[in-house]
């Protein structure tokens, strides 16, 4: 069955973004490097190369994506494309808007009622690969539902003071070991952390 991996790219104070959505200089990293990195067919960045030989092994192996209709609405679908992946599914308690279908009838995403039936559904289409959650209100349900098998994070030095946080709304305390991979790139700092259950 699929991993299930909650990832973003994160302020050291612990934020995705700020309150109105936008990311600032968190995003910064991806253009700071020489060495020119695939996510898609749409979309490539220059990244350092540790950061390059951090990503590029995790983008490959992500099979499917599951973001919140938020996420879908704000992206605009990301015009279609996964970012990661070959198939996304979205949470959503409301159907794709059907402009948005007649726009990117190929495209190739699912949707689901529930994060535990997204989660489910993308484990499915993924088969022995990797599904991503992204982080934020639909990657903290998942965690607090015990969905998710490991956590990572691109850590870029910035303090936001404010947004959205990277586990959403969820509360209490879960301990995790040290992390298992650490890569010190360009102005980020990629952190993955196995969740024992």
């Amino acid at each position: 069955m699929a991993r299930v991996v909650m990832q973003a790219v994160v302020s050291v104070d612990g934020f995705i973004a700020y309150p109105d959505d936008s990311v600032g200089p968190l995003f910064d990293w991806y253009g700071n490097g020489d060495v020119t990195v695939h996510a898609n067919d749409k979309w490539s960045f220059s990244v350092s190369r540790a950061s390059a030989d951090y990503v590029k092994p995790f983008w490959d192996a992500v099979r499917c994506t599951v973001i919140g209709r938020h996420l879908f609405d704000t992206t605009d679908g990301w015009s279609g494309v996964p970012a990661a992946g070959e198939t996304l599914v979205v949470v959503t308690h409301r159907p794709l808007p059907p402009e948005w279908l007649a726009r990117f009838p190929d495209a190739p995403f699912h949707t689901a009622d529930s994060v535990e039936e997204g989660i489910r559904l993308a484990q499915e289409l993924a088969g022995d690969g990797l599904v991503c959650v992204t982080a934020g209100d639909v990657g903290g349900q998942a965690f607090a539902a015990g969905l998710v098998d490991e956590v990572a994070m691109d850590v870029v030095p910035v303090v936001l003071g404010e947004g959205v946080r990277f586990f959403g709304g969820h509360t209490g305390t879960v301990l995790l070991d040290d992390p298992d991979r650490v890569v010190q790139g360009d102005r980020v700092l990629h952190l993955h952390y196995t969740v024992e259950r």
